[in-house]
């Protein structure tokens, strides 16, 4: 696949899920420009990734319309044209129901949801240009849940729904696809500043279909593909990234 003079812009790319997102990109040949609100991740990803001049990193509040607009404006005018928008950032915000205020629940909300709806209407025109695609990270718990999440999994299940309907209104220019990560290991240094690597125990990975625990890389593979010219008869999907876990039946 010919990923080189391609463009993308992947939010909260300076940790976990984005950064591995990132990474991956950069060492396709693409160019890339990451936007997070954390101004210290930003500059230890910027280190970390090593892209030179085909990396560029952009503090930026994604709840915030006039700093969406100005991300993707910087995009374009540093590297001429977007191909790709990975709208990943998101917050969790998990709190019994009775004391998840209606603050939480916005900040959750806007963080994980409208700044991707932002992202879409001001990258659309850039992404139809280039014959290019919008893909969300959504998680599993789109469609199953823990207790006490109920603002990040109306979020998530939020996404996969914008994403097919962003799919029917910018197509064919334009493609649309959703990942649902499920347990991903982004703990650890190298997947974000000043985080601890977590211990993983045997059963953890055991449970898993699989025989692990997910990686940032696991995703990063399935997005890399996403937003490639291979993958232009894929539009308007959830793909589930869990190491089968959606698919196994537990009984207490």
């Amino acid at each position: 696949m010919e990923f080189n003079g391609r463009v993308a812009l992947i939010t909260g790319g300076a940790q976990g899920i984005g950064k591995g997102i990132a990474r991956r990109c950069l060492a396709a040949g693409m160019r890339v420009l990451i936007v997070d609100a954390d101004k210290s991740a930003l500059n230890q990803a910027q280190r970390d990734l090593s892209g030179g001049d085909r990396l560029l990193a952009r503090r930026t509040d994604v709840t915030h319309e006039r700093d969406v607009a100005r991300a993707v404006a910087v995009a374009v005018r540093a590297f001429g044209r977007i191909d790709a928008i990975v709208s990943n950032a998101g917050i969790a915000g998990f709190a019994p129901l009775a004391k998840t205020t209606l603050a939480i629940w916005r900040r959750v909300l806007d963080t994980n949801l409208t700044a991707a709806f932002l992202f879409a209407r001001h990258g659309a025109v850039h992404l139809a240009a280039a014959k290019g695609s919008f893909l969300t990270i959504a998680s599993t718990r789109a469609l199953m849940s823990e207790p006490d999440s109920e603002a990040y999994a109306a979020s998530k299940g939020g996404l996969v729904a914008l994403t097919h309907a962003l799919a029917i209104s910018l197509g064919p220019a334009v493609r649309a696809n959703c990942i649902s990560p499920g347990w991903i290991d982004v703990s650890g240094p190298a997947n974000g500043r000043g985080r601890k690597a977590l211990k993983l125990s045997a059963a953890d990975h055991a449970q898993h279909p699989a025989g692990r625990v997910g990686r940032p890389e696991d995703v990063a593979e399935m997005a890399l593909f996403l937003i490639s010219p291979a993958a232009g008869f894929i539009t308007g999907q959830n793909h589930i990234v869990d190491g089968g876990m959606t698919r196994k039946m537990i009984y207490q």
